[in-house]
């Protein structure tokens, strides 16, 4: 049986919930388009069915950030998805901040390996540097799934080279956090 991986695209293309821009690009398109490619390669690879919380670039989930958040998270519990993948891209006003990270709500859970393996493996396929998984019990997304959930945060908006890199080389993105699920499940 396959394993389901919903992919939840962050952020709505406009406000309520737009995400974060930088060098003129903008969170909700980069994650869109990530999000669409690790669909495919997950799709293709008869071992997993994925799943997107955004089917469009246009589609508006919720209409606060409440009910954005909650149409994620919902839509992956009435699926029964097996793991949770949220896409986003991290924004700092230190422009020179560079990497990816993975936030998970508890580092003694299922989702801190799965996410562990997402970092080194989107690490060492784009360049960036792995930041670390991290412990955010906070963010709704990991709070209210029902299955193993991690938030990874895939490079910095904010740095010319992170938000380049997300924009002209989506592909490398994909196939990092792809690379490392089929290492998390020994299928590598």
């Amino acid at each position: 049986m396959a394993i389901k991986i919903f992919i939840d695209q962050g952020h709505n293309p406009n406000n309520p919930n737009a995400g974060a821009e930088g060098n003129g690009y903008r969170e909700q398109d980069l994650t869109y388009q990530i999000g669409v490619r690790l669909a495919a390669l997950l799709n293709a690879n008869g071992n997993f069915e994925a799943r997107l919380s955004r089917n469009s670039p246009t589609e508006q989930l919720g209409t606060s950030n409440a009910t954005s958040l909650a149409a994620r998270v919902n839509a992956a519990n009435s699926w029964g998805a097996d793991y949770f993948i949220s896409l986003h891209t991290n924004a700092s006003e230190i422009t020179s901040a560079s990497g990816c990270e993975g936030y998970v709500y508890s580092t003694s859970s299922r989702a801190y390996p799965f996410a562990e393996s997402i970092c080194k493996y989107l690490a060492l396929q784009t360049g960036l540097q792995n930041r670390g998984v991290f412990a955010r019990p906070t963010l709704y997304v990991l709070r209210r799934t029902q299955m193993p959930a991690t938030l990874i945060e895939m490079g910095f908006i904010t740095n010319p080279r992170d938000g380049d890199l997300m924009a002209n080389s989506p592909d490398l993105f994909s196939r990092g956090i792809y690379n490392g699920i089929l290492a998390y499940f020994g299928l590598s």
